[in-house]
């Protein structure tokens, strides 16, 4: 991973070449991890932001707190390794500050993704300095996976799948929520220390599936993204799995839903889930190279329109190493989809106060059409416990 990290940096400086950019100051995880290889478990949410400067003929530098500098060093494949220290002098300002220089030029950021206390620093400090968005630019790199990075997408789609498994074992009528929750915890996390070696830079590399499952049930699945709770499952529940903040490895996100029913559903309920099934199977179907990223959203649109159903939810999204890439499979955008992306493609439908259909994937598209990375039955599933 850390040859390739090194590849796509020097790639990313001829980049930055052409656009006439001079400094790059990166501050969103997943982009330093995509150039640099690393990644920390505490960082700005806590206050202590971490820095990757690249410039077009110079070697990038990492500005990163004292007390990761260790972990990160590594880690991580760059060679210039700055710390900064919570209070005194060498506070990050002051570090970053110096690290830019007296005339950093044209300086390019992710506008979108900037933590307020940098750019609040940027604002009161350096006030003259006009900060351009580089989300285009990296962007359009990450769009497209070298064979690699769908290697290890795989690997977590494996690790999804494990933890599905481990949820629908774990469902039954008058089970807890929560009980299907910790056994999706504890499948995934060990179908990923299968993957894993405790040797150089996967050392650092946790097998730990973790963050707050996306889990609901009976009436409740219309509300799409509640968390597992205490709540009995009845007989004739569905309950709805969302592993899309949680089915990940080394650092790359995917997309995968599944719906259960307990025992039994309803006529309605039956209906609701085919079509939502439906919808997704003919976004799948019409993605190939050279359509647009809106046109697989109309292919999921007809069928929900067809059997009496709107739907305000996007169709899919680009994954990777950010839980939202670009482009989109919505309405309104235009991107002419290409071998190596790499997509969540979902079909869902909400009936308010009453029951939902929802089933997710995380495929690739190939020459032909696509590949699927997550695999599960993608039919109406009953759980006879």
């Amino acid at each position: 991973m850390l040859a390739e990290a090194r590849q796509r940096t020097a790639e990313f400086q001829s980049r930055l070449k052409d656009a006439g950019i001079d400094l790059a100051i990166l501050t969103d995880e997943s982009s330093i991890a995509y150039l640099a290889g690393f990644w920390g478990y505490l960082s700005v949410e806590f206050g202590r932001p971490t820095f990757l400067l690249v410039r077009p003929d110079e070697a990038p530098q990492v500005i990163t707190p004292l007390m990761e500098s260790e972990m990160v060093g590594a880690m991580t494949w760059v060679e210039n390794i700055s710390t900064w220290e919570d209070a005194g002098a060498n506070r990050w300002e002051n570090v970053l500050a110096n690290a830019m220089g007296s005339n950093p030029g044209k300086v390019g950021v992710e506008l979108a993704g900037l933590p307020p206390i940098v750019r609040n620093w940027f604002d009161d400090q350096l006030p003259q300095t006009r900060l351009n968005d580089l989300a285009t630019l990296l962007g359009e790199m990450r769009m497209i996976k070298s064979p690699g990075e769908i290697g290890i997408m795989k690997q977590a789609g494996e690790i999804a799948a494990a933890m599905m498994h481990g949820a629908e074992g774990a469902l039954g009528e008058g089970r807890p929520e929560y009980e299907a929750a910790l056994a999706v915890i504890d499948a995934g996390t060990r179908k990923a220390a299968g993957f894993l070696t405790a040797k150089g830079w996967e050392a650092f590399v946790s097998p730990m599936i973790h963050n707050l499952q996306i889990m609901q049930s009976g009436t409740d699945t219309s509300m799409v993204h509640r968390r597992a709770s205490v709540k009995p499952l009845e007989k004739g529940d569905p309950v709805y799995f969302c592993f899309c903040n949680m089915a990940q490895f080394k650092q790359y996100k995917l997309g995968f839903d599944r719906m259960f029913f307990i025992k039994e559903l309803s006529d309605e309920a039956a209906e609701v889930q085919q079509t939502a099934i439906d919808a997704q199977q003919a976004a799948i179907a019409a993605m190939r190279p050279g359509v647009t990223a809106e046109s697989i959203a109309q292919a999921a649109d007809e069928v929900y329109r067809k059997r009496g159903y709107t739907t305000g939810y996007r169709t899919g999204r680009s994954i990777g190493m950010a839980y939202l890439e670009s482009p989109e499979l919505k309405h309104g955008d235009k991107t002419v989809l290409q071998a190596g992306m790499t997509f969540a493609v979902d079909g869902g439908i909400s009936v308010d106060g009453r029951l939902g259909g929802r089933i997710g994937d995380s495929v690739v598209v190939t020459e032909s059409g696509t590949d699927y990375i997550t695999e599960y039955p993608r039919k109406i599933l009953t759980v006879n416990r």
